[in-house]
């Protein structure tokens, strides 16, 4: 049996803040994994957690939890917290290059989830603008990049919780949205496996 080993470093919305049942998009995305793959997910969550501080846990935290006796898989599961903290796009995209750059170059497989909205517009067109940043860098390197700006910036569930939160989290429906897009955004044909196996 194949032995996959998954870090997943983001921000608060990797530890299912807001989410009732406390599981996050990861929990649901988890469940629809097949039990004949041995996977161990590594979820390292960190509040406002911008590009640069991300570049830095990469190696602190996450690259010393792989083995050389697992196939390795590393998951950026990126914010929007660049803008509030000025960064410019330009480093911002040079941080992601850097982080993906230095996986790939440990045979690490990547796979990159972008910012969602918050339902406040002014600020969500800087949102789209760093995402549309985020994807042009994973794209260059022929990696899969899950967009979640565009299918949820109008998205009337998502809408009506974020927009009801103090700090513009989702609840149940946001993170249901999250774990569809990225199942079905090639999260099974990144690690290599059917959904049915």
């Amino acid at each position: 049996m194949r032995q996959l080993r998954a870090v997943i470093l983001g921000d608060e919305l990797l530890s299912g803040a807001g989410d009732p049942k406390g599981i996050g998009w990861l929990g649901r995305v988890q469940a629809r994994l097949p039990e004949t793959v041995d996977i161990a997910l590594f979820p390292l969550p960190m509040i406002e957690e911008t590009t640069s501080e991300m570049l830095i846990r990469w190696n602190s935290e996450a690259a010393i939890r792989f083995s050389t006796s697992t196939e390795n898989y590393l998951v950026l599961a990126l914010s929007s917290q660049d803008i509030h903290a000025g960064i410019s796009m330009s480093r911002s995209r040079l941080n992601l290059a850097s982080l993906m750059d230095d996986a790939i170059r440990e045979g690490i497989s990547v796979f990159v989830i972008g910012p969602t909205p918050t339902g406040v517009p002014e600020f969500d067109s800087e949102i789209e603008n760093l995402s549309n940043g985020f994807a042009d860098v994973v794209k260059r390197r022929q990696l899969t990049y899950v967009d979640c700006f565009g299918p949820l910036v109008s998205h009337e569930g998502w809408l009506e919780e974020v927009t009801n939160h103090p700090r513009r989290l989702p609840g149940q429906v946001g993170y249901g949205l999250i774990a569809w897009l990225v199942l079905n955004r090639g999260w099974f044909e990144w690690l290599g496996i059917s959904e049915e196996a």
